[in-house]
């Protein structure tokens, strides 16, 4: 089956960077699950962690995202709280060992990370585009990586920048034997991953997978059992993965509500794909439509190098900025919500994650074309 389009003027299409939009068929099955769980007389937000009926669920929802992202069977997946914002300490408390980590800064998330883990370890940044105003990525044979770095951290999609990895960087080839890092909380499910070139990847739901609240973390069996002194036990990576992330209560609702999610994705087709892949195609369509109107227009402008635009952000100006408030006011009018710019960028963004459908990106170049004709 194909993605469900939205029917028009019965939901508006929503363009949040997070907590963004979800499948309208998963919140349509939430919905008729919500005081019912499938028999149980419970809602999902009622159960017992440990009972029988979420551990049902758990166990479900773990084995979909594996097969999902072909996560390799040498990988735990955590279901932990947090957020990345989280995992900017929770990762050098685990894998840092109190030595050095690398870390590439392309953004403004990779620049939290940066900073966060300056508490727990000797923090090197090894390689910055902030020269050019995170317009472009640092070529990786630029990157000046520590010879004892425990890790180095990438950020592959900067979700504020709009700009975003398109290949993970093959640290090996570098001349590096430290794990890659990659905070992928804004990308993940939109491509394959290759785990060949990862040794940890964490990312909050909020933005492809499910509500806020949910952090995943998938980590190398080797990188556990490393964790510092100071590591709160909640937070130490062993003790989560030795417990099934039932060590401290779990976000449950949120943990139900992406093995909704995962269950939509695997059900997705395009053409003979199925699953990431069709997700991807679909992906890099609704990206190119969005970009090439963008780029034959002078009325809107995107900054972002060609090369590494993401496909998931995008961010864009109005030639004029005095007309941002008046595009703004009447995309709602049209249904088209959450098209503000983060306040550090400014101008517009319009997030096309996953639930977001062909129809929705239409409607916005759409309401963009008529928007320059009215006012250039």
């Amino acid at each position: 089956m194909t993605q469900q389009q939205t029917p028009a003027g019965k939901r508006p299409y929503n363009f949040s960077a997070g907590p963004a939009a979800m499948p309208e068929a998963v919140l349509q099955r939430a919905a008729s699950e919500m005081l019912d769980w499938q028999g149980s007389g419970m809602s999902v937000m009622e159960m017992s962690h440990r009972g029988k009926e979420f551990g049902a669920i758990c166990t479900q929802a773990e084995a979909d995202i594996r097969t999902l992202l072909a996560i390799p069977s040498h990988f735990h997946i955590l279901f932990m709280q947090g957020g990345g914002l989280g995992e900017n300490a929770i990762v050098p408390l685990n894998l840092s060992r109190g030595g050095v980590a690398d870390f590439v800064v392309t953004g403004s998330w990779s620049a939290k990370s940066h900073k966060e883990a300056q508490r727990y370890c000797t923090a090197r940044v090894a390689a910055s585009n902030a020269d050019n105003q995170h317009t472009q990525l640092p070529d990786p044979a630029s990157w000046q990586l520590s010879a004892d770095a425990s890790y180095v951290h990438v950020c592959s999609n900067e979700t504020i920048n709009g700009i975003e990895f398109q290949q993970l960087p093959d640290l090996a080839a570098l001349g590096s034997k430290a794990p890659l890092v990659i905070d992928f909380s804004s990308h993940v499910a939109s491509r394959s991953v290759d785990w060949s070139r990862v040794g940890l990847a964490f990312g909050g739901a909020q933005k492809n997978l499910g509500p806020a609240g949910l952090t995943i973390v998938v980590v190398r069996d080797d990188l556990l059992g490393h964790a510092l002194e100071i590591c709160p036990s909640a937070f130490n990576y062993k003790t989560v993965a030795d417990n099934h992330s039932m060590y401290n209560t779990p976000p449950t609702w949120g943990i139900y509500m992406a093995g909704l999610t995962f269950q939509w994705l695997q059900q997705q087709t395009e053409g003979e794909l199925t699953g990431i892949a069709a997700m991807e195609q679909r992906n890099v369509e609704k990206a190119k439509l969005l970009y090439d109107f963008i780029d034959g227009s002078d009325f809107y402008a995107n900054r972002i190098d060609a090369n590494c635009r993401s496909r998931m952000n995008v961010p864009f100006f109005l030639a004029d900025e005095g007309r941002n408030e008046a595009f703004l006011a009447g995309a709602r009018e049209a249904g088209l919500l959450q098209l503000k710019g983060h306040k550090s960028v400014g101008g517009m963004r319009a997030s096309i994650y996953n639930a977001m459908p062909l129809a929705g990106v239409q409607a916005l170049v759409a309401y963009m074309r008529e928007f320059e004709r009215s006012h250039a």
